[in-house]
């Protein structure tokens, strides 16, 4: 799930960048460098968040555990 929702936004950011072709990136074709490297950033986040908040769960539980 959490997969085709990072897929559907990095589309959606596509053709939000891409929508004219007067634009100095698109008219270079350096806008899909752009979009990928934005959509590389925002991977980076999902997934650090994603550790995060298991490792959080983790210790959450070993300290509800402890007597």
């Amino acid at each position: 799930m959490k997969i085709k929702l990072l897929i559907l936004l990095s589309f959606i950011s596509t053709m939000a960048f891409a929508q004219t072709h007067e634009n100095p990136f698109y008219s270079n074709g350096k806008i899909y460098v752009v979009v990928t490297v934005i959509s590389i950033i925002f991977t980076g986040i999902v997934v650090y968040l994603i550790t995060l908040d298991r490792r959080l769960k983790k210790t959450e539980k070993e300290l509800k555990d402890k007597p």
